[in-house]
């Protein structure tokens, strides 16, 4: 069967630069999979583990001059940020090396028959063991920190598990080479290369999710792409898990009295976070409510004259660029929605961007107006003008499930006075991360992180940041009145892997 070849494209000019290999026949795709899967029981030992995620991050700081002139040629991300990614991702592959190490994440919980209990408690002993192979499909905005080296490849080999990656096509040539690197670590430490499968093609990707011995998906990227694969996967005669991040509008609120405070270095911040990456971050703030009040006007105008004087920029590929304009020209199409700052196309590979206002009011009750409710993927934001703090508040209660929500409190308010716990309260059925005073824009690679939220946010309420992802790739099992001889290492009464453990009620060490 002949299969379409995969160009590296350079979004600057648009021009191919080099066919990277042929999209994957459903015979590869098949054989990827068995590969993975048969290289399952090369996992097995932690220490092997741990050991393969440090060799990876060590070989990619070493190639990091290679990747990242790799990256921003089919990117544009440029290279000042993609150094900051690669090394964020290392950081992160060190982590799960960490998290592995210790081992907490097993959940080891041991009960010692009790026969005086009502009822009875037979001999307990349970851990978590990984569910098999792991489809991982690969996001356009994050060559490194969210596609083949990422926090979902990166989590699913720390739980056990080996992964069949879906590049994306925005960056195969930079997918193909973080691949060889993996590929090149599990080898040093005696797993083999089928552990990290790489595959190209959309219809490569619809064919993962539905074979039959993938055992769960992490996914970044759209709604409707991400979609069609959770419908799928649940629609498999046994279906999987299916881990997706789809789009968020991050909402961020501003009190009268934050605003009146500091009105400019608000607008300004909200400015460099919008803007952040031709604001394509997953977390960019697409929604500001701001007080239709001198301190709201003052807001504004730093906002305005920030985005303003930021100069054009190209986004990842040309679906972005058209969808952008397009996302902008119908939300400025709508009646009264301003823009003091026009976004759109300024060639057919750059955008400006700019900034829409409209009344809180529109937003309060169903209808046309839905549509600045959702995500507009570049560097735009709309700025909602609300008259009192219930009008913000029904705006709130419209929105959908979101990665992050914000607010900007006064001093006053962070010290209990005012509305600043109502909002929080009103902010944390929204979404997985809530912020005070502070930007959505970075996501800290940090044991207590929270990468996810409802949904149309991701579809299911893990993260794919922080230690706790390592969780999606996992299943508890009990065994019960099982002979010690029979037990696996890690639920034995004499612990021989040392491991953190809660035994009869009591945190065992």
């Amino acid at each position: 069967m002949t299969t379409a070849p995969v160009w590296s494209f350079d979004p600057r000019t648009g021009d191919r630069r080099a066919q990277v290999t042929l999209e994957a026949s459903p015979e590869e795709v098949d054989a990827a999979v068995r590969g993975a899967a048969a290289s399952m029981s090369a996992l097995a030992d932690r220490t092997v583990r741990a050991a393969l995620l440090r060799e990876a991050a060590e070989l990619m700081e070493k190639e990091a001059d290679a990747l990242v002139t790799t990256a921003d040629a089919e990117t544009a991300l440029g290279p000042v940020r993609l150094r900051g990614e690669l090394a964020r991702s290392c950081h992160q592959l060190r982590s799960f090396a960490n998290l592995v190490d210790e081992g907490g994440f097993l959940d080891v919980i041991i009960d010692h028959p009790d026969d005086t209990a009502t009822p009875p408690v037979p001999d307990l002993r349970r851990y978590k063991v990984p569910l098999g192979v792991v489809a991982v499909y690969a996001a356009s905005n994050f060559p490194f920190a969210f596609s083949v080296p990422g926090g979902d490849t990166a989590s699913a080999l720390a739980a056990g598990c080996p992964v069949v990656i879906k590049a994306h096509p925005d960056h195969p040539a930079t997918s193909e080479l973080a691949a060889r690197l993996l590929r090149e670590a599990a080898r040093r430490h005696g797993v083999p290369d089928e552990a990290i499968g790489l595959v190209h093609g959309f219809d490569a990707g619809v064919q993962l999710v539905r074979h039959p011995l993938v055992a769960a998906a992490g996914f970044t990227g759209s709604v409707r792409g991400g979609r069609a694969l959770f419908d799928a996967a649940a629609a498999r005669p046994v279906p999987i898990p299916f881990h997706g991040e789809l789009g968020s509008l991050n909402p961020v609120v501003i009190t009268e009295a934050a605003a009146g405070e500091r009105a400019e270095e608000l607008g300004t911040g909200l400015a460099g976070s919008m803007t952040l990456g031709v604001g394509q971050f997953c977390v960019k703030p697409g929604l500001v409510l701001v007080p239709a009040n001198p301190g709201g006007d003052r807001l504004l105008k730093a906002l305005e004259e920030s985005v303003a004087a930021t100069g054009p920029g190209v986004l990842l590929d040309h679906r972005m660029h058209e969808n952008f304009v397009e996302g902008v020209t119908a939300r400025t199409g709508l009646s009264g929605v301003s823009a003091p700052v026009t976004a759109g196309a300024v060639s057919d590979r750059t955008v400006r961007a700019g900034v829409l206002t409209v009344a809180a009011a529109a937003l309060a009750e169903e209808g046309d107006h839905d549509l600045l409710l959702e995500e507009c993927f570049g560097p735009v934001t709309v700025v909602a003008r609300y008259e009192n703090d219930d009008e913000a508040h029904a705006v709130l209660a419209r929105l959908p499930g979101n990665l992050t929500a914000t607010v900007h409190l006064s001093s006053e308010e962070k010290a209990g006075h005012g509305d600043g716990a109502r909002l929080l309260e009103a902010l944390v059925p929204l979404a997985g991360r809530v912020l005070v005073d502070a930007w959505p824009t970075g996501v800290a690679v940090a044991p207590a992180q929270h990468h996810g939220g409802p949904y149309p946010a991701t579809t299911s309420t893990s993260t794919s940041v922080g230690g706790t992802a390592v969780e999606r790739w996992l299943r508890p099992v009990v065994y019960q009145n099982t002979p010690e001889a029979l037990l696996p290492a890690e639920l034995r009464d004499s612990n021989p892997l040392g491991l953190p453990r809660r035994v009869d009620g009591r945190r065992d060490a």
